[in-house]
């Protein structure tokens, strides 16, 4: 366990380093700067290039990164160029949001995937096609326009869901999961098509083994068959699936929180990135980087208690 952590360990800082620098100097690129996007167009130049003196926009790019990272390390983040709140803030009261939508859907898109792939697998006939079928619809329906189409038949056709906004969890339980309702679905159905075909595939695998004849004719029960060993068996790629689904979350949290107007971090980046926030844009990229190494590592873990050849 300890050399697996070490070996996270020893990829994760330079991933989080990397992504840092990517995101800096492809923020870089982005036409115009944030002192013309304070100030307007209408400033004269004397006070477009003191605004940039003054914000350290006249620094080299390299420069700009060495005093960012400086104060990353000792948990300073900066402070917002738009609104001059430190980015850290503003990155929590955001991050509740974001990351109860991502949860919500990985556990939507786990339950449903695993579910349809299994009844695939084990059922046939009719069965498997109708469910093999919906899955490639999952895979190939967008998720914006999907929360548009749930958006429209049970917040407008049927007000049975609010079509925008997020509440808190502290401030009403109810009103939090109602509003969290239609984003989560929105996200984890169509995440959920990969999930059911891996498990598919994985069930089959296990069940045209020896080891499943063996058991069938030791007389074990059928439902034990399947949950204690054949899905056991199968559960690491799906593991693996469901990392790697949660992670290609984080560009779909951009898409859906702007369709249901969730004040998430996904939200926030597109705001920042479009009036050349650097800073923001900077915290939203370290959160999200850090999200990936930590979800690698709970992968990693879980995939070895599974399996644990892995650990070697």
């Amino acid at each position: 366990m300890r050399k697996l952590v070490l070996r996270w360990l020893s990829t994760a800082v330079p991933l989080v380093l990397g992504i840092s620098v990517l995101t800096f100097v492809l923020a870089s690129f982005v036409p115009g700067d944030a002192a013309r996007a304070v100030l307007g167009v209408n400033a004269t130049p004397e006070q477009y290039e003191a605004l940039r003196s003054e914000l350290g926009l006249d620094q080299p790019l390299w420069r700009q990164y060495v005093d960012w990272l400086g104060g990353a390390l000792q948990g300073d983040l900066g402070r917002s160029i738009t609104s001059g709140d430190a980015v850290s803030n503003q990155i929590a009261t955001r991050l509740g949001a974001t990351l109860s939508l991502m949860i919500g859907a990985i556990v939507v898109a786990a339950l449903v995937g695993v579910g349809l792939g299994l009844m695939s697998a084990l059922r046939g006939g009719v069965v498997a096609k109708i469910i093999d079928v919906t899955s490639l619809l999952g895979l190939a329906i967008p998720s914006y326009w999907f929360g548009l189409v749930l958006a429209a038949a049970f917040a407008v056709t049927w007000p049975l869901f609010p079509a925008t906004g997020y509440v808190p969890f502290g401030e009403s339980p109810g009103g939090w999961l109602q509003s969290l309702t239609l984003p989560v679905l929105t996200l984890g159905l169509t995440s959920s098509a990969i999930i059911a075909k891996q498990t598919r595939s994985g069930v089959l695998s296990e069940l045209d083994k020896e080891y499943v004849r063996i058991l069938r004719a030791r007389g074990l029960r059928e439902r034990a068959v399947i949950g204690r060993h054949v899905l056991r068996n199968a559960a690491t790629p799906i593991v693996t699936v469901l990392g790697t689904v949660f992670i290609g979350l984080l560009s779909g949290t951009v898409l859906v929180e702007t369709v249901f107007v969730m004040p998430g971090l996904g939200g926030l980046s597109v705001t920042a990135t479009t009036a050349h926030d650097l800073p923001i844009v900077q915290g939203v990229a370290l959160v999200f980087t850090i999200m990936v190494v930590v979800v690698n590592l709970l992968i990693e873990l879980l995939t070895s208690a599974l399996n644990p050849k892995v650990r070697t």
